[in-house]
């Protein structure tokens, strides 16, 4: 079976390149190259990781199949039920990657930027593809053939690369149903009322049903709320998973050892549950 993401690399380093050119003609200042640098790396760690997470994901999955509730297959209207049930998953796969410190320590990764350009696209965990799976259990499980689903999951990674751009401001009615460059550069904004929404991935419907829609107004401000302050990719990629190691060893009371892995980021130094040198990233509770 073909990887769609594998193909379109080179399309991604086209375009990439285009907004490079382009930011240095408006002199935007999009770009640093080693904060490029660091993201190409972990997209290319990304991809040669994931020859052997998706291997195993895709084992799991047809394993589950077998037991489908539903005899689905590959008839057109499969394909949308597919394409709103994997946009549904993504949306509390990601939503749930900011809310429990435990899928937030590979999604950091993401968020570690401190540039908003279609490079920061690229900029993906090692280790996520391992566990974030879970979400799209149930997909098989009804009925829902594994290569269907991987392609839909294809299909949702290759639409959010483009909404990774300044350039871009507003598509009009588009907006109202569609994840935007607008919408995504509030997802990956530090205001305050900016943290930790907007989860969707192609569909923006599902934060308007669930809560977590926020328009964009101020200027956005990237990165995280504690900056990691490093272009090292192994820092990058293990920063967050080094720091739980170290609270739940510091870690008093196995309560406090399950909530300094699962709990909401912010919530744990808010609430004082973990260690005191836990630098928390991101957290819908936090006030700047």
């Amino acid at each position: 079976m073909p990887d769609l993401i594998q193909l379109a690399i080179p399309a991604f380093i086209l375009l990439l390149l285009s907004e490079a050119i382009v930011d240095a003609w408006m002199r935007r200042d999009l770009y640093e190259p080693s904060d490029t640098a660091a993201s190409l790396t972990m997209g290319v760690g990304n991809v040669v990781v994931g020859l052997v997470s998706k291997g195993m994901v895709f084992a799991i999955f047809i394993g589950i199949h077998k037991f489908a509730l539903f005899p689905i297959g590959y008839q057109w209207w499969a394909w949308v039920l597919a394409f709103f049930a994997d946009d549904f998953s993504y949306y509390w796969f990601h939503r749930s990657s900011h809310e429990c410190r435990f899928f937030w320590a590979s999604h950091v990764v993401h968020h570690s930027s401190q540039r908003y350009n279609l490079s920061t696209a690229l900029r993906q965990t090692w280790t996520g593809g391992f566990f974030s799976f879970v979400f799209w259990l149930w997909m098989p499980l009804i009925g829902f053939q594994p290569i269907m689903i991987f392609t839909m999951q294809a299909i949702s990674l290759l639409y959010q690369f483009w909404i990774h751009t300044e350039l871009v401001k507003h598509v009009g009615v588009l907006e109202l149903v569609m994840n935007t460059p607008s919408h995504h550069r509030v997802h990956h904004a530090t205001n305050p009322q900016y943290i930790d929404r907007n989860h969707a991935g192609i569909l923006i419907i599902w934060d308007k049903i669930f809560g977590s829609f926020e328009p964009e107004q101020e200027p956005c401000i990237y990165g995280l709320t504690s900056n990691i302050g490093t272009f090292n990719p192994l820092r990058i990629a293990f920063h967050e998973w080094i720091a739980i190691v170290r609270d739940v060893r510091s870690a008093r009371t196995w309560r406090d050892r399950l909530i300094a892995v699962f709990g909401n980021p912010g919530a744990i130094k808010q609430n004082d549950v973990a260690p005191a040198n836990y630098e928390v990233a991101r957290s819908p509770v936090i006030q700047q």
